[in-house]
């Protein structure tokens, strides 16, 4: 009998482990490879050694460019996306009329945020003639050429990603939801207004969700494609200063077919997220509040 348990659980965990392997495991282990050499797809690799990593980090400028726009798109993206998030959930967490169509109603963008469909709906709202620049005109003021001046198309492209924060705002409201409300009922006894409760109790009490969701809208931020690819056509115009790392390693594997350079520059991205990553776990010991701590 412990024997067929045995093998049904092993059946059971096959599809999730095959597709480990096939889908991540292997890809993951040829990319670091496949870094290492000259890959025009079309031929047998050809072993280089580091001369992809140091063209990128010391001669490539496109390179340069691309990173400088991804990291403004992450550090401006993530921290608005998770504050507009926490103050949506710190709103509905009230019994209010309605409130379960609000929530359903904030959380669909986050369903619909990645689509083909909204990113083609986002690129003609914010065109020259779009629905945005037609209330902007009957106001009285110039049309504002969102995807045509260099200053605005980046954070025309951010707006698009913080729109999307039904995910972090559902994690947000449930760990809302499972504060003890004795605990408000204390502060409350002892004079606290709910300015003091929000910064001293419900705060300090959400910041391991807030890291939760950091780290997650972080890695997600560095991994956006869909929305500059479909609104820029994958060019990252104007002057590529909506030209993010993911699309430049889609230009040169797909595009230039130079997998090889593109392993590297995927495998620099890597790196530069699981820095930050460790990063973010280190400072949490400062900042981020457990159950159960004993913090002087």
């Amino acid at each position: 009998m412990g024997g067929e348990n045995k093998w049904m659980g092993l059946v059971y965990v096959a599809p999730y482990v095959i597709g480990l392997l096939v889908f991540t495991a292997i890809p993951f282990a040829a990319s670091f490879y496949l870094s290492f050499t000259d890959y025009p797809l079309l031929s047998d690799p050809i072993w280089v050694g580091l001369e992809n990593y140091t063209r990128l980090l010391f001669t490539d400028r496109t390179f340069h460019k691309a990173l400088q726009v991804t990291l403004t798109y992450v550090f401006v993206t993530v921290p608005i996306k998770l504050t507009f998030a926490l103050f949506i959930a710190y709103v509905l967490n009230y019994k209010l009329k309605f409130i379960g169509f609000f929530r359903t109603a904030y959380y669909v963008p986050s369903i619909l945020g990645g689509s083909v469909a909204i990113a083609v709906l986002w690129r003609y709202m914010f065109a020259d003639v779009g629905l945005v620049n037609m209330v902007i005109t009957s106001l009285g003021f110039e049309p504002i050429s969102f995807f045509g001046d260099p200053d605005y198309a980046l954070y025309t492209i951010t707006l698009l990603r913080v729109w999307q924060f039904g995910s972090a705002m559902v994690i947000f409201l449930a760990a809302l939801q499972s504060i003890p409300t004795h605990v408000y009922e204390a502060a409350a006894i002892d004079g606290a207004n709910k300015r003091q409760i929000f910064f001293y109790i419900t705060l300090p009490l959400l910041t391991p969700v807030i890291f939760f969701n950091l780290i997650l809208q972080m890695v997600e931020a560095f991994q956006e494609f869909n929305g500059p690819f479909i609104i820029t056509d994958g060019t990252g115009a104007p002057l590529r200063s909506t030209y993010l790392l993911p699309l430049y390693i889609y230009d040169k594997a797909f595009r230039q077919f130079d997998m090889g350079y593109a392993s590297a520059i995927a495998w620099v991205l890597f790196a530069i997220i699981m820095v930050l990553t460790v990063i973010a776990f280190w400072s949490s010991r400062h900042w981020v509040y457990y159950a159960g701590d004993r913090r002087n």
